[in-house]
């Protein structure tokens, strides 16, 4: 039984939601430069994956999750001069994993902090009005769950993930 990539996927595993690695039927992983313009890369890599795997249809809520994880991880996670400063290794990685009935996206960057900073679950109308809150709330209404954990060992930083459910083909 092949691990399909799972060995690649070692470092995240700690960070994602309850799933058995060794069964990713597909996983597709970006480095992204530490520049505004990495979200609309992040966007045209989810769709060439998500077509590829079939599923298309997927696209928007995927989409717009993956935008806005990749979003805050550059307005919140990177050191303040780090924008535009050409580091060799790009500090945010996006990785996509599907699953039979699952599709976990995951944005891994070199902060630390909770996400979201001021972003508290509850539902409130302050919340939506916060900017740090209002993209994590996106991530909440359109994924099936959501989480985040700080990374271990030789990397630091943290992962947050999004999982959407699939309809079995």
């Amino acid at each position: 039984m092949g691990t399909n990539g799972s060995t690649m996927l070692e470092p995240l595993r700690q960070g994602l939601p309850p799933v058995d690695p060794t069964a990713v039927s597909g996983s597709a992983s970006c480095a992204l430069p530490a520049r505004y313009e990495a979200v609309r890369g992040a966007r045209s890599f989810t769709r060439s994956t998500l077509a590829q795997w079939g599923l298309d249809d997927r696209f928007d809520d995927v989409a717009l999750v993956v935008s806005e994880l990749v979003t805050n991880a550059l307005r919140h996670a990177l050191p303040e001069d780090a924008c535009g400063s050409g580091e060799p290794e790009p500090p945010v990685r996006l990785h996509l994993m599907r699953w039979t009935t699952r599709l976990v996206c995951a944005v891994r960057d070199p902060s630390e902090d909770r996400p979201g900073g001021a972003f508290v679950p509850e539902r409130t109308d302050e919340n939506c009005d916060l900017e740090s809150g209002r993209g994590l709330f996106l991530v909440d209404s359109y994924s099936d769950s959501w989480g985040w954990h700080p990374l271990a060992g030789r990397l630091t930083g943290k992962v947050v993930w999004a999982l959407f459910m699939l309809q079995e083909a």
